[in-house]
């Protein structure tokens, strides 16, 4: 998926808000709710728009214009939502400050609770382009070492050799290698092709992080590509008739499945062979594609619609009139809407997302996030 992105600064009186906005949300949360960390472990993110909190627009200088960020921080942060993302949620319940990301020269952060090496239209593959997993998983290495030749040195306040051991190394990738291979016009059987050697690539970056001292790691699979409304949309000027009970394209979602059979595979395999790592593999697949299949029970309408975009039902959604451009309507705030763009999910429903995964009946193996605080 791609689009556009921007940057976030948080105060305290940012966090505060953010805990008493979290507590609208308390409903959705099941009983042990919210992970609470004394000391919130250092947290380091590699992925693409599910967890960019600003890395396009602070790496290339895209511009993620309101209505993005209206939920939440009331200005645009370079999120792709009203609001939170998904990873927002989970460094709050962990009690740790909103991530950075990397590329943002003119943040406040100093890096020292971690980074967002996440940049939106990332993917594994090709290698070498701007903002593929390596160049993440590169560009914290020339991160780590800066930062431990400035600790050495007498500087401030960095993280230091064992920050990085016991920082959490997140993952959330390979939507968009799905998605451009569906979008290239690939059979099924072309895109299903290519999963091996995507998932070769979330090896080889887990592998270089722990080979670099990384050993607590947490790996989102991919969400349900055939529901999202962009997708439909083109399908729909296609005339595809390939939807399933809930209306998402049955293809997608099967490629979908079997990306996220082999990552949940290597996850297992990766345990046995990287000694002493903790491999979380967390089921975001199953979380996303319930929120759309019981959207009433969770009080959300038109779950396949955009609540930012354009064009009216079934999708609301048009590839020349995007959310944050000139001409684009966009629902009222506070509307029980999954999808915010087309592509990506609202607030609302990532907070939905986030006391999912907290509850632990999507992790292999199921294990508390407050497992990573700091001891």
């Amino acid at each position: 998926m791609a689009s556009h992105h921007h940057r976030l600064h948080f105060s305290q009186l940012l966090f505060i808000s953010s805990f008493l906005f979290f507590g609208l949300y308390v409903c959705f949360l099941p009983s042990p709710v919210a992970a609470q960390c004394k000391n919130p472990p250092v947290i380091f993110n590699f992925g693409d728009s599910n967890s960019d909190t600003g890395g396009l627009f602070a790496g290339l200088g895209f511009p993620v214009d309101l209505p993005n960020g209206r939920a939440f921080f009331g200005r645009s942060t370079g999120r792709l939502s009203d609001g939170r993302l998904l990873i927002d949620f989970l460094c709050q319940s962990l009690n740790a400050s909103l991530l950075s990301p990397y590329l943002d020269s003119l943040s406040e952060s100093k890096f020292n609770n971690g980074a967002n090496f996440a940049v939106v239209g990332s993917s594994t593959l090709p290698k070498y382009v701007p903002f593929s997993l390596n160049i993440q998983v590169m560009q914290f290495l020339h991160f780590k070492a800066r930062t431990l030749e400035l600790v050495t040195a007498g500087s401030g306040n960095f993280i230091d050799d064992e920050g990085f051991r016991n920082a959490l190394y997140m993952t959330d990738i390979g939507q968009n290698d799905l998605a451009d291979s569906f979008s290239k016009n690939l059979t099924y059987i072309e895109v299903i092709k290519r999963i091996p050697s995507v998932i070769s690539e979330i090896k080889n970056a887990v592998k270089t992080l722990y080979d670099h001292g990384g050993r607590k790691f947490w790996i989102h699979n991919t969400g349900p590509l055939g529901c999202l409304p962009q997708k439909l949309s083109l399908i729909q000027l296609l005339q595809k008739k390939d939807l399933d009970t809930y209306g998402c394209i049955s293809s997608y979602n099967a490629a979908v499945r079997l990306f996220n059979e082999a990552l949940l595979h290597l996850c297992q395999k990766m345990k046995s062979e990287l000694k002493d790592a903790t491999i979380v593999h967390v089921d975001i697949f199953s979380i996303k594609y319930d929120l759309i299949a019981n959207s009433t029970k969770y009080g959300f309408s038109n779950p396949l619609m955009a609540c930012c975009g354009f064009g009216g039902p079934p999708y609301n959604y048009n590839i020349q009139v995007t959310c944050g451009h000139q001409g684009c309507p966009v629902c009222a705030e506070g509307s029980k809407s999954i999808s915010w763009d087309g592509i990506h999910y609202t607030e609302a429903a990532n907070a939905m997302i986030a006391s999912k995964v907290l509850s632990m009946a999507y992790s292999t193996p199921r294990t508390p996030f407050d497992f990573f605080c700091r001891s």
